[in-house]
């Protein structure tokens, strides 16, 4: 390694044969050009500590003479060695390397010039290759080749946008290649970037390369969710394997190629709990902005490690709340601790950078939070039935709520296995409070609406019930009235039978009530139905339907679309972040012992409730014209913009959905037709081909089978299949997310955890909840140590970053060279203005009561934001991010 070193330093030359002196001579007889360029680079740097001696010795190598090169590569001349390639230019070499790049606080963007020589008849280059030969890495964003002829005459830029880490040139097996921004479909590719396009889809293959991954490699692969568990533990800490099996099957999720667990060879091994140094191809971890956000926001969520010692340090009722006071001293002064020693002990437990962050500023006050917006106008209206309701179309989990077309209610559960599991609700328990309607009426009029989870968790049951969480199976059935606002009518609680499961199911229905021990017992009854959902919403709604779903065609794009191809630059701003807050997922919040296992009440059988849903997934469900259909919330209308007509009229998901859903394809469809002027162009296209197989037989591959995968060989299955993916990783995240905080953040009104059954008449439960129903009620739902847990982690989810690209926006306006694309980006754009305006306007009609509430807080889940460039950041409680982001 020495003698390399020395040799590349003296500069070395290759000897010299017939077949490079020929090749010198030509090139001294064409005419060469200057090319100015500009490199944009920005230095590693460390959760914002100096790297001192990395960027000392960068500097010594450029002293010495290993510096970054950059070489143009030709797209009109082969090179002689592999006329298959272009041919390189001349070595280029950033120019002040050791003046211009400092160490700072932060990592900074610097701009370096790069000066070319390039021989005229070479043609405008269409990729270059860089080497680092300094010791440590940089992230280039981009080079720009100013001045460059156009063959008219004038001159015109050309555009590399690279946004990519560059380790020294020792970790590659291959030149790090980049091409500039023009698109092209494989079969319109320039010969002489051909092989390249193809070499470097090999390269993020990784050609099976075995290991564990190291922060340099740049292979996308596949595993399944076999690193949930930790069976060295022992069998506490043992979680199945999800995907592979008929059984549990999963999509899967980005390969890191860690070993094996000694207990289980099929379980991959876990890193330490505070090691977030986990393996996702680099360009694929956040920012440096976001990931110094990222920390800051976490930092409040260190309690999942802390449970245990805070509890061994604080006062003996640590873990109840004796009151809804002391639930709105969390937002007002929070917890205040016992004693000067606790404080002491606290700080022997906690790093102090980390304390001094939990205790914001605020002396002996513990875990201040930001007050949830459904405190802000009033203390009390969250317990309303309207208010209850309204949230299942406008709140945090607006996408499960459907037409009830049958009645009573039925089950889908087989009966031989489980029994009979239809509903015990009777026209008897609703009909007196149904508007003067009955059952049939409400039925053919479309005005019956069910929020059913019972098929979902009753398999479960048996079992969650086995640990601490005591719950139910829920339907709640509700009634849309004449002013748009849903009714609850009945919420029907049901368990296993005492005798098994194949007994069918034993429910009790509760009706609504506002006075005295029924009052009290509604109450209740409306916390067991927000328990349910509020578990479906982490697990299904929210991490299965967008985060779980979305990562195989992330990597299945980078394994088999070039960057140049141009469904790669239509999808790519989309795939933004995702892998790595999946990793980070995965590490500390789905994983065995976990902060979903500590705060929701499927506890360790969580993920394996969410493998048995997936298993009734349907990509082409996840369009969401379809998923209206399908939960019979809307009916086909072909004079409709999207072919549906809701048939509740003040529904803010699906109205604002709808119109965001009609950009994106509108967007899409424009964009496609560009590039594929037939089925044909669809068909041939080799990478799409082989995107669409690998995806189906990999990425989704417990699925591989399923008769509804569109066959990728129409324009129109791409158009559909590109604008559900946008959909899913834009829309239907931020829908589902940036709602947590400001309608979870106030724990009682979305209760994740149950702790005791509904008291029964003549118990001391039911005695105490005559005498005090607030603390009967909340000693049932999420105790104070999870409370604290389960809102510190939904706050750091629902915050928006301050380097937030939303949808409409691009991280550069070079993100493509060609004109047709960039004219309907802008169209994009300004469509998705209007829509803003829209929904100012509908939140500003007092007709429409179900986007304010009795909580008045606006639906602005799915407005867009295109038009703030302010990077505020922070709990916004509005913007769509182009992709799942947090």
């Amino acid at each position: 390694m020495i003698h390399t070193d020395i040799a590349e330093i003296l500069c070395v030359k290759p000897k010299t044969t017939k077949k490079t002196k020929r090749m010198e001579e030509d090139v001294k007889k064409t005419t060469t050009m200057k090319i100015e360029g500009k490199v944009v680079v920005m230095k590693k740097n460390l959760l914002d500590f100096k790297d001192v001696m990395a960027s000392l010795l960068d500097r010594v190598n450029e002293l010495l003479g290993r510096r970054v090169s950059l070489h143009l590569i030709s797209s009109h001349q082969p090179d002689p060695a592999n006329e298959k390639r272009g041919r390189l230019g001349k070595a280029a070499h950033l120019e002040k390397w050791v003046t211009k790049i400092k160490t700072s606080v932060t990592a900074e963007e610097t701009a370096f010039g790069v000066t070319f020589d390039w021989d005229e008849s070479m043609g405008p280059p269409a990729a270059f290759v860089i080497k680092n030969h300094h010791h440590s890495q940089f992230y280039l964003k981009s080079l720009t080749l100013r001045g460059f002829p156009d063959g008219e005459g004038g001159a015109t830029a050309i555009h590399f946008i690279c946004n990519s880490w560059i380790y020294p040139n020792h970790r590659y097996r291959s030149d790090r290649v980049f091409f500039s921004n023009k698109a092209y479909l494989p079969s319109e590719t320039p010969e002489l970037i051909k092989e390249l396009r193809e070499e470097e889809l090999k390269n993020l293959r990784g050609n099976e390369k075995g290991g564990e991954f190291k922060e340099w490699d740049r292979v996308y692969d596949y595993a399944y969710y076999n690193d949930l568990g930790a069976p060295d533990k022992g069998p506490d800490s043992v979680r199945p394997v999800l995907g592979g099996s008929p059984e549990l099957p999963y999509p899967r999720r980005g390969k890191t190629g860690r070993k094996s667990t000694k207990s289980d060879p099929k379980s991959e091994s876990r890193l330490a709990l505070l090691n977030l140094n986990i393996y996702v191809p680099r360009d694929e971890r956040f920012s440096h902005v976001k990931f110094s956000d990222f920390l800051a926001y976490a930092l409040k969520s260190v309690t999942q490690v802390l449970v245990p010692e805070i509890a061994s340090v604080c006062d003996k009722t640590i873990n109840e709340f004796d009151s809804f006071e002391d639930v709105f001293h969390l937002y007002d002064g929070s917890i205040k601790l016992a004693n000067g020693h606790t404080i002491s002990k606290l700080r022997d437990v906690i790093p102090w950078e980390m304390f001094r962050e939990l205790v914001r500023n605020d002396g002996e006050r513990f875990l201040k939070y930001p007050l949830p917006d459904i405190l802000k106008e009033s203390r009390s209206a969250w317990r309303t039935d309207e208010e209850f309701a309204r949230e299942m179309l406008a709140g945090l989990n607006p996408v499960v709520i459907s037409r009830l077309q049958e009645f009573p209610p039925k089950s889908c559960l087989d009966s031989a296995k489980y029994g009979n599991q239809h509903s015990s609700i009777r026209t008897e328990h609703i009909e007196s409070n149904m508007n003067g309607l009955n059952v049939q009426e409400a039925l053919e009029q479309n005005k019956l609406y069910i929020l059913d989870h019972h098929d979902a968790l009753m398999p479960y049951l048996t079992r969650i019930n086995s640990t601490n969480t005591k719950t139910y199976a829920t339907r709640t059935l509700l009634l849309l009235q004449a002013d748009g606002t849903l009714k609850p009518l009945a919420i029907e609680l049901s368990l296993p039978h005492a005798q098994g499961e194949s007994y069918g199911s034993v429910s009790k229905v509760f009706t609504p009530a506002e006075k005295g021990v029924e009052g009290s017992v509604w109450q209740l009854a409306k916390a067991y139905a927000a328990v349910n959902d509020s578990g479906y919403h982490q697990l299904i709604s929210h991490w299965l339907q967008t985060h779980a779903v979305i990562e195989p065609f992330i990597i299945a794009s980078n394994r088999q679309l070039s960057v140049v191809h141009p469904i790669h630059k239509l999808l790519h701003p989309h795939f933004r972040d995702t892998m790595n807050i999946n990793a980070l997922a995965r590490h500390v919040l789905i994983n065995s012992d976990g902060v979903l296992e500590r705060t929701v009440f499927p506890s360790r059988y969580a993920m394996e409730m969410s493998s048995s849903i997936y298993k009734n997934w349907v990509f082409t469900e996840q369009a969401l014209p379809k998923d209206l259909l399908k939960r019979g919330v809307a009916v086909e209308d072909p004079n409709s913009d999207n072919g549906v007509k809701l048939l509740i009229e003040d529904y803010p998901f699906a109205v604002d959905g709808l119109e965001i859903w009609s950009a994106i394809k509108t967007w899409v469809t424009e964009y496609c037709t560009i590039y594929y002027k037939n089925d044909k162009t669809v068909q041939t296209d080799t990478e799409i081909q082989s995107w669409w197989t690998e995806l189906r037989t990999k990425g989704h591959g417990d699925k591989q089978h399923e008769s509804w995968w569109p066959s990728m060989q129409t324009r129109d299955d791409l158009i559909e299949t590109c604008t559900i993916i946008i959909w899913i990783a834009s829309a239907l995240h931020a829908a589902v997310n940036f709602g947590q905080y400001p309608y979870a953040g106030f724990l009682p009104n979305r209760p994740t955890v149950s702790r005791r059954f509904m008291p029964e008449p003549g118990t001391d439960e039911y005695a105490e909840l005559e005498e005090d129903a607030d603390v009967a009620f909340l000693k049932t739902i999420t105790p104070q140590l999870q409370t604290l847990l389960g809102i510190s982690i939904i706050e750091i989810l629902s915050m928006h970053s301050t380097d937030e690209i939303y949808l409409g926006q691009r991280d550069s306006p070079n993100w493509t060279a060609d004109d047709e694309p960039l004219e309907a980006f802008k169209r994009f754009g300004k469509e998705l203005e209007l829509i803003e305006n829209n929904i100012i306007r509908r939140n500003n009609d007092k007709r429409f009561k179900n986007r304010t509430g009795p909580v008045n807080i606006p639906y602005t889940l799915l407005y867009p934001n295109t038009t703030d460039y302010t990077r505020e950041g922070g709990l916004t409680g509005k913007g769509i991010p182009n992709s799942v982001s947090i």
